[in-house]
């Protein structure tokens, strides 16, 4: 009997160890299936967005936010709005450079004429990617700003962003 027990018991265990992963792996894929299937219609919305107020196409999607958890931008989803400027894109992007000289863990990683990348280091050493897409004719700039590492940024993203959009506002009205 007590054999008959030892046996049934390795059994159970060594068949609930299998499943438990199973279980754990099936659920992680249903999450990663669930963030995509909710990146898909903000994307397709995008295609159909004709408003003069709205971001060119090719910004909408370069600079959307595929998990929502860990990024925001400013097209409406994250409840964060796109940066004003007046003039020239170069002179958006002297205003950005200025903005960012007050931001010491920030490290500018490409410029063009229309387009800026950043990368801020927070304390513990994580990297946030932000990128700034200028708009020309809508004087616009509009960013994302995301986590390069792990799936929450617990609010990192957003309060940066606050924080740079209310200096820029500063900058400009130097």
């Amino acid at each position: 009997m007590d054999t008959m027990k030892a046996t049934m018991r390795n059994i159970l265990q060594s068949t609930l160890f299998p499943s438990a992963v199973v279980c754990t792996l099936a659920l992680l894929i249903a999450g990663c299936a669930s963030q995509a299937a909710e990146a898909t219609p903000a994307a397709s919305t995008a295609t159909s967005t004709t408003a003069s107020n709205a971001a060119p196409l090719d910004d909408r999607t370069a600079l959307a936010c595929t998990i929502s958890s860990n990024c925001v931008n400013s097209f409406g989803t994250s409840g964060l709005a796109p940066l004003r400027f007046e003039g020239t894109p170069a002179q958006a992007i002297a205003a950005l450079r200025a903005t960012l000289a007050d931001f010491p863990e920030a490290k500018i990683v490409r410029t063009d004429d229309l387009a800026m990348e950043v990368v801020f280091t927070t304390t513990v050493g994580f990297k946030d990617l932000v990128d700034f897409k200028i708009d020309a004719q809508a004087q616009r700039i509009n960013y994302r700003s995301r986590s390069s590492f792990g799936l929450f940024d617990f609010g990192k993203n957003r309060s940066r962003m606050e924080a740079f959009t209310a200096r820029f506002e500063q900058v400009k009205k130097r």
